[in-house]
């Protein structure tokens, strides 16, 4: 282990949160984990990660705090436990998706000392495994520690003051959104001209909806349904967006938005 790693407290170990989780394991950060539901931190337990008996036990001795949670409600929630437990010199990390009235608000509850860095971060269960992600980031100057923990995590774009960070990641993951949407339009189009399903993937993914084509086929990804409509939500609020609030109307109509991935729309558009 090395002996320069921070310690390392890490709160939310969903689909996303536990292979995060086990980069910094594996790269050698004393890891104390917390999830609500405990039997998700048993495999990094087992690798040595010590099991947090709540989120205040979590992060009471962490020099970095990394956060993946669901929603603002979850954030806030979690920020109700772990907030009378930071101490001075904490870097709190919260690599959700969460937009940045909810990074503000969260900012503005922090005890003097301790530092919020909104990084949000682009890429599925696989890019996490494999340390991969594009992470956003607000509240530059980035501190070392926090520098080095996502650095472990993927490559960093330094976006500006907090918030930047969340709010660059409402407009990415949103582009991403629609361009499957757009590409499961255009396979359905496809169809009802009579056209063979392979020839009309394999020529969009010639033009400018490549990675929109790439994504929505992608296997060894999960972005819930259920996320991607949260994520629409969020972005809507703060324009008006006529095209993405059709696509979340069609997402929140989905019949198992928890289980199945954003993919599957191009397999129930009709």
């Amino acid at each position: 282990m090395k002996k320069s790693a921070a310690k390392t407290a890490f709160l939310g170990l969903g689909s996303m949160g536990a292979p995060m989780a086990a980069r910094l394991l594996d790269a050698g950060h004393p890891l104390t984990v917390w999830n609500r539901t405990e039997h998700k931190a048993a495999p990094l337990v087992a690798a040595g990660a010590r099991l947090a008996s709540g989120p205040a036990d979590a992060v009471r001795d962490a020099d970095v705090v990394v956060t993946m949670l669901s929603d603002p409600a979850a954030a806030h929630a979690v920020a109700d436990a772990v907030v009378p437990a930071l101490r001075p010199g904490t870097h709190w990390i919260d690599t959700s998706t969460v937009g940045p009235d909810t990074v503000h608000a969260l900012a503005a509850r922090l005890p003097e000392g301790v530092t919020l860095t909104d990084a949000p971060v682009m890429g599925s269960v696989d890019r996490a495994a494999a340390g991969t992600l594009w992470i956003v980031a607000g509240g530059c100057p980035l501190p070392e520690p926090v520098r080095t923990v996502l650095g472990t995590l993927g490559e960093i774009t330094e976006c500006g003051a907090t918030g930047t960070g969340a709010a660059l990641k409402l407009v990415l993951i949103n582009a991403a959104i629609g361009g499957v949407a757009l590409v499961s339009e255009a396979l359905v189009l496809g169809r009802a001209l009579d056209l063979p399903a392979d020839l009309v993937r394999t020529e969009l993914a010639k033009g400018p909806l490549a990675g929109a084509v790439a994504r929505t086929f992608a296997e060894g990804s999960h972005f819930p349904i259920s996320l991607a409509a949260k994520d629409v939500g969020l972005a809507t609020a703060h324009a008006s967006l006529p095209v993405l609030e059709t696509v979340g109307t069609v997402l929140a109509a989905q019949p198992r938005p928890d289980t199945e991935d954003i993919g599957t729309l191009r397999l129930r558009l009709r």
